[in-house]
């Protein structure tokens, strides 16, 4: 949950490293830091193991030590770049933003770290499981430590190599380490070459033109290259100004070639909105149509998903569907889960990824397993993937990034298309999740018993949902109002029944993340058996009050939350009838409404969820909060 940057060429690397981190910002943002190299020229000579593409790497021979500058600061990277000195100038160095795991954020906590005697400087992302043990042998061996963080210890343990080379030296250092790890490391014996290297944690190479980039995430890279080498797990990199090579602890030359990605620079602009939540939900009508493109057969009633490299023989053998998530991923999860029980009528069900390796799961043959992921990184995913695999398993990917290392492991997958989505709480990467769960319920659906003409049901209803999510946002001020009057609440409670639960979750996840109101959420139904104690004039209650077979139910419950002088807000489709509720209790109440525009009812959750985004958002923005980075939470969640 950290952001990596690294340049080596022919520019001036600072403004660059900065540039870098300030665009992986949302990854991370305790602390940040530089590392430069600002002296020394090296030979431009290499390992002498070969490289192939250009690299230029013979011998490790260097003429001239060179030294490292290194600058780091506790804040956001506007706090950092304010005090790197302007004079900061050299072709080689690497930068990081952090997320803290081990020692709160402090300068000697931040990165880069160094190793005792300054020649080594290290980035890592990740988590080092046996650095206690680490850190108390080099202790032992009497090694200065200066920070609390697990990282330090790569710093010491590639300082300590006795090896001939840099790559050598990393890959020693390697073995002693348990856990995952991005790492970019600097040496001032070898200043023409930056070696990384990856564990379960993302890290990526960018090609330019007598230049390389290495960073965590495409968006700190978009802007002077779309060329790009994902490194898998267990590879390392020796990168140099002319070229690179990848390599394992067993092969020498793993010959990764660059692909190009389709994102551009004006992708990752604000674009004239405020925040990137606020842009990120407008973009939703764009992004659902999106996701749909291509994907629809009409004549048959069925969608096409020739990403899942599965037919409609194999399709049919699954006598259940597991989907599994984080967070709002897990949410939307739910709402697959019922889409598919709906509409093919196949046992399905969500559950947290980061729970499901940990209890020896049963992994059965006839299972569809289905994992979602905006990053496609997101580590208690990957790990929930390696275990079905590892059993036997089909598993599927829900990804919104091409390339990502969940889309490289699973069997197949829906890629989202949403294009880069920035702000730490999720917004258009959900509803494009949704409709990608619509279009798989329907595709399993078809090739079971759901009739051409309910599949053309379907389809009429993905159709609309474009336009009536522009409808919603058309009614954006109204919303904000509804926030205003939430936005000095300490506690508050959502509420939904069936398809409505998942969405209520997912409405709680939204304003306590990005307003830091406390709130929870509940099945309607269960409302009477606990949670109703809480219920008091300053507890405010969303209740989610659809158009479908439980409208009736759903508008019982509203009137128990009235009776008992709860504020309430009711979020509903055009013909419910909302105007009486509280009438019964002799007492008027004000019960602000938002009507949200009705589709098919297995779709209606997809649209639910629209202006509760907006409410979260306008509460937050009403109590003056950083909206696109909350704290204590970052974007990308690549740690356990």
């Amino acid at each position: 949950m950290c952001g990596i940057v690294g340049y080596i060429g022919t520019q001036n690397s600072t403004p660059l490293l900065i540039e870098g981190l300030m665009r992986l910002e949302y990854r991370g943002y305790d602390s940040a830091g530089v590392a430069v190299m600002t002296a020394g020229k090296g030979s431009g000579q290499g390992s002498g193991k070969g490289s192939g593409r250009g690299s230029g790497q013979g011998s490790d021979k260097v003429s001239e030590p060179a030294e490292i500058t290194t600058v780091r600061r506790v804040g956001r990277v506007r706090d950092l770049a304010a005090a790197v000195p302007k004079r900061l100038n050299g072709t080689a160095g690497i930068g990081h933003t952090r997320w803290a795991t081990h020692g709160p954020a402090t300068e000697p906590n931040a990165h880069p770290h160094a190793s005792a005697d300054g020649r080594i400087s290290v980035v890592h992302n990740g988590i080092i499981d046996n650095a206690t043990v680490l850190r108390a042998r080099l202790e032992q061996d009497g090694v200065p430590l200066a920070s609390d963080t697990d990282t330090e210890v790569i710093a010491h343990l590639i300082g300590r190599s006795s090896a001939d080379t840099l790559e050598a030296a990393v890959l020693e250092a390697l073995t002693k380490i348990e856990g995952t790890y991005a790492i970019a490391v600097l040496d001032t014996a070898h200043p023409d070459r930056i070696v990384v290297a990856r564990n379960g944690s993302p890290l990526i190479l960018g090609v330019g033109a007598k230049e390389m980039f290495i960073a965590s995430d495409v968006s700190a890279l978009v802007r002077h290259t779309t060329s790009v080498i994902h490194l898998h797990d267990g590879e390392l990199a020796s990168v140099t100004a002319t070229g690179y090579r990848t390599f394992t602890r067993d092969s020498d030359d793993t010959g990764r070639v660059p692909v190009e990605i389709d994102v551009e620079a004006g992708d990752l602009e604000l674009a004239g909105y405020a925040h990137y939540m606020a842009k990120e939900i407008h973009e939703q009508p764009d992004a659902a149509a999106a996701v749909m493109r291509g994907r629809i057969d009409e004549r048959f009633g069925t969608a096409r998903l020739d990403g899942l490299n599965l037919g409609p023989r194999e399709l049919r053998a699954f006598r259940r569907v597991k989907i599994l998530g984080c967070g709002s991923a897990y949410y939307v999860g739910q709402m697959g889960a019922a889409m598919i029980e709906e509409l093919a009528r196949i046992p399905a069900d969500a559950e947290p990824a980061s729970e499901f390796r940990y209890r020896n799961p049963i992994i059965e043959p006839d299972t569809l397993y289905v994992v979602v992921s905006q990053s496609g990184e997101t580590a208690d995913t990957a790990f929930a993937v390696a275990e079905v695999k590892r059993k036997g398993g089909t598993v599927l990917g829900v990804v919104n990034v091409v390339g990502s290392t969940i889309a490289r492991e699973v069997d197949g997958g829906i890629y989202l298309h949403a294009g880069p989505e920035v702000a730490v709480a999720s917004t258009k990467a959900l509803t494009t999740m949704a409709i990608a769960f619509a279009l798989l319920a329907l595709l399993l659906g078809r090739v079971r018993d759901l009739s051409v003409a309910d599949g053309q049901r379907i389809i009429a209803g993905l159709r609309r949902i474009p336009e009536q999510i522009r409808e919603i946002l058309a009614g954006e001020a109204a919303l904000a109002d509804v926030a205003k009057s939430l936005a000095e609440a300490q506690s508050c409670f959502f509420i939904g029944r069936v398809r409505g639960y998942p969405v209520a979750r997912e409405g709680a996840q939204k304003l306590k993340e990005v307003s830091y109101i406390h709130a929870e959420a509940y099945q309607t139904s269960e409302l009477k058996h606990g949670p109703l104690a809480l219920i008091s004039p300053e507890m405010p209650t969303i209740a989610l009050i659809p158009d479908d077979e439980l409208t009736d139910r759903n508008l019982a419950a509203a009137e128990q939350v009235l009776a008992r002088r709860g504020p309430l807000v009711v979020i509903t489709n055009p013909g419910v009838d909302v105007a009486g509720l509280g009438a019964q209790g002799g007492v008027e109440h004000v019960v602000p409404t938002v009507v949200v525009p009705k589709n098919e009812p297995e779709l209606d959750p997809i649209l639910l969820t629209i202006p509760l985004q907006v409410i979260a958002y306008h509460a937050a923005l009403n109590r003056g909060l950083d909206i696109d980075k909350p704290r204590n939470l970052a974007k990308s969640v690549t740690v356990e």
